[in-house]
């Protein structure tokens, strides 16, 4: 395993109850004035959370797959987004705020990509949404470094020996965005059918791509 610096919704409840007990001063601050405009019947809580719902695993989630899909089906669009990553998914559109730069890493048959912020939660909303609560987690953050094929096993993806595993360090300067491996049995699908193949932890690279779609 290699730690560089630059999904599946199984049950992770020991990583995100890690998290919970790990509140940053903002966070705290974001809760408490939830909870206080709720109760004023200012905010309903049911639609906070289907907007988070929304931004976390379908709207975000999309910008990134139809990157991935593109890569998959444009040669010239791959080498564009190896080279330069923050132009290549500019010029579809998504592009990170705050003038953070995007890094693309490309999985192969030898080597696995794994994205992890140790420092606190950097992630690339333009073209994954909102972050996952495990993503946030100190257990996450730490395990993937350390033993990040023992992590990856939780995500029910079981990596041949061989495989190298990468880890890459989000900074607030530095997004990563993991470009799964395209299923062999998927040559026939198009841009379009593609992308609806590829989930947010296959981009972050808690996930695989396979011919059958993920639950959303």
């Amino acid at each position: 395993m290699t730690n560089s610096h630059g999904g599946h919704d199984n049950d992770h409840s020991h990583l995100e109850n890690d998290h919970e007990n790990h509140y940053s001063d903002m966070e705290a601050r974001v809760r408490a004035l939830e909870t206080l405009l709720t109760e004023k019947g200012m905010i309903d809580p049911a639609a906070i959370s289907e907007i988070i719902e929304t931004y976390e695993k379908r709207v975000g989630p999309r910008n990134g797959a139809a990157v991935v899909a593109k890569a998959w089906t444009d040669a010239g669009f791959a080498g564009w987004l190896a080279k330069d990553a923050t132009s290549a998914i500019a010029s579809l559109g998504f592009g990170e705020r705050y003038g953070s730069r995007m890094r693309a890493v490309f999985n192969s048959a030898d080597e696995h990509n794994m994205v992890v912020c140790t420092l606190c939660s950097c992630y690339p909303w333009a073209v994954l949404g909102l972050p996952p609560v495990w993503y946030k987690s100190p257990a996450y953050r730490s395990r993937a470094v350390m033993d990040p094929r023992s992590i990856l096993s939780e995500f029910g993806v079981t990596l041949p020996a061989t495989t190298r595993i990468r880890v890459w360090d989000s900074t607030a300067e530095l997004r990563y965005l993991v470009i799964p491996t395209r299923p062999t049995e998927a040559k026939c699908m198009d841009e379009r059918e593609l992308a609806k193949l590829v989930s947010r932890d296959a981009m972050i690279g808690t996930g695989l791509v396979t011919t059958v779609k993920p639950s959303p």
